[in-house]
């Protein structure tokens, strides 16, 4: 701005300087806009000498809040300084710590759904829960594991299990859901299959300890070539430790410990690949000579009373349970990949393994169909399917077990009687039988799998009863009966040979006769007759159903 005596002089020289021409209200105007002009400068000069300067301070809420930030910034670890209620460039250099850590974008700066994330970790954190101090406690983080547990929780992300299933500690039941999210099987699935979970004191301080079978969620994941990855948990003063080690068909004895540490008994013989595939179960699974079933389902546990005349006989002395058929499958599938694929006739030379190999390949292909069928079902989850589907397994477990006992034409014709007495439509029931058949095999329940099989095959599709000549002549769910199960082989293969659709793998040409190649030499070369099934009278059953798919 100019001086009072500056804006003088250049007035005076406005007038002096004016050219003689120019006339006198030109002068008076020029004179009139310099004076304007300086009072202006003057003005705005004065205005802003006045301009009062106003200072923003944080209320006290907002004091307290941030407060509250930098404590949970501080308790994890990330250096706010004091918490003086202003966030700062120290509060503002923790806040990037945590976002950085979270892999959040760092901006120094927290977002409403950051602070919830940190404010919702400290309030667990130092509530001091017991499953809380577990997590901090294993984690390799401490404490600071809480705020990626709220970020998931916050986000839909599963977290680590926070309690055990029942019965189960913390360590073991998180070590279920870690291998069900690695295979088919949910967790509770998992939990129903007998001998996943091993109960035994291995290391002599009076607790359980716990073994976990990863050969029984059915999937590679776990496995290699020849063993299958076995979870050892033994109990310690910090709770339980845990020794990851390669078994086959592990037990107690399998495993020698002493505190927190487990390892594969020197006295265990190792299961080669060979050994393994051609060692099929023999001995019958069926409750009527096994204490402890494979399915490990309460209604599976019953023993005919063979005081009474008329009872059924016993095959000879109870024997220990098998593995199931789930886990089987997964070391046959195992020992097939490691030899190129499954055995084709060109290469055909051990009938029982090629029988084996045909039984999981037609469960797999059975539990898919099934599967997609009951997921088609609105409203109903596989848990409630399985659930329901459990009610055939009751309903015909006396035809499963006649199957282990009777010529091929009279387990038909009790089964036929049986449809005939449930009033049910045959449509509906086939589509059921389908669903369930898959339940049975997914949860290694023989009497659902192969009960609602027989079902299929007395409502007009002969070539199911393959699957019942496998079982057969492996004796899994059944006796090891081959002079049964040939007769179930034929009639299937005969179907297929009078034009019945195929119902497994249809693409695959050469499989009807490499089935009839197996059991030609499980036969000796000798063949059985068919004997049409007649229809009798039978317990009426009310039993669930699930809608024939609309075309």
């Amino acid at each position: 701005m100019l001086p009072k005596k500056f804006l003088a002089a250049a007035v005076m020289a406005a007038v002096f300087t004016a050219p003689a021409t120019q006339s006198s209200a030109d002068v008076h105007g020029l004179i009139g806009a310099v004076i304007i002009g300086g009072a202006i400068a003057n003005a705005n000069k004065n205005k802003k000498r006045t301009t009062k300067r106003v200072y923003s301070g944080s209320s006290s809420a907002t004091r307290t809040k941030n407060r509250e930030t930098q404590t949970a910034l501080n308790y994890f670890g990330f250096n706010a300084g004091g918490a003086d209620g202003v966030l700062g460039r120290k509060s503002r250099t923790a806040i990037s710590g945590m976002q950085n850590y979270l892999q959040l974008p760092v901006t120094g700066r927290l977002t409403q759904f950051e602070r919830d994330i940190l404010i919702g970790a400290y309030q667990r954190g130092i509530g001091g829960a017991y499953e809380t101090v577990q997590l901090v406690s294993k984690s390799p983080d401490g404490s600071r594991i809480l705020l990626q547990e709220q970020k998931k929780l916050m986000t839909g992300v599963p977290t680590q299990r926070s309690a055990g299933y029942a019965g189960l500690p913390l360590e073991v039941s998180q070590a279920v859901d870690e291998i069900a999210n690695s295979s088919d099987p949910t967790p509770e699935q998992l939990l129903q299959r007998s001998g996943f979970i091993q109960l035994a004191d291995l290391n002599g301080d009076g607790n359980n300890d716990f073994i976990l079978d990863t050969s029984f969620s059915g999937s590679t994941f776990w496995c290699s070539s020849v063993q299958c990855k076995t979870l050892v948990f033994v109990s310690t003063p910090n709770g339980y430790a845990r020794n990851d080690l390669l078994a086959f068909n592990p037990t107690p004895a399998t495993f020698n410990c002493v505190g927190s540490s487990c390892v594969v008994s020197e006295q265990v013989v190792t299961a080669s690949i060979a050994s393994s595939s051609s060692d099929l179960p023999s001995s019958t699974e069926v409750a009527l000579s096994s204490d402890a079933p494979a399915s490990g389902l309460p209604s599976f546990g019953s023993t005919p009373d063979t005081g009474s005349g008329g009872a059924l006989p016993l095959f000879g002395a109870p024997a220990t349970a098998s593995a199931p058929l789930s886990s089987t499958c997964t070391k046959i599938s195992m020992v097939a990949n490691a030899n190129g694929g499954l055995t084709t006739v060109a290469f055909l030379d051990d009938p029982n393994k090629v029988m084996m190999e045909q039984l999981c390949l037609t469960r797999a292909l059975v539990m898919d169909q099934g599967e997609q069928l009951a997921l088609a079902i609105p409203g109903v989850t596989l848990a409630q399917v399985d659930a329901q589907c459990g009610q055939y397994g009751d309903a015909l477990k006396d035809h499963v077990t006649a199957l282990s006992l009777k010529p091929r034409s009279e387990v038909i014709e009790g089964v036929g009687g049986f449809v005939l007495n449930s009033g049910m439509d045959p449509a509906q029931l086939a589509n059921t039988a389908r669903i369930c058949m898959a339940s049975g095999y997914r949860l290694d329940d023989m009497n659902v799998a192969l009960g609602t099989g027989m079902l299929l095959v007395i409502l007009g599709e002969p070539p199911y009863g393959e699957m019942m000549g496998h079982h057969l002549s492996q004796g899994v769910g059944t006796s090891a009966r081959v002079d049964l199960a040939l007769q179930w082989y034929q009639e299937a293969l005969t179907a297929l040979d009078a034009g019945a659709q195929p119902v497994f793998a249809p693409n695959q040409i050469e499989r009807p006769a490499l089935v009839r190649a197996a059991a030609d030499m499980l036969a000796g070369g000798t063949n059985t007759g068919f004997v049409t099934p007649a229809q009798s009278g039978g317990a009426k059953a009310k039993l669930p159903t699930f809608g024939a798919p609309k075309n």
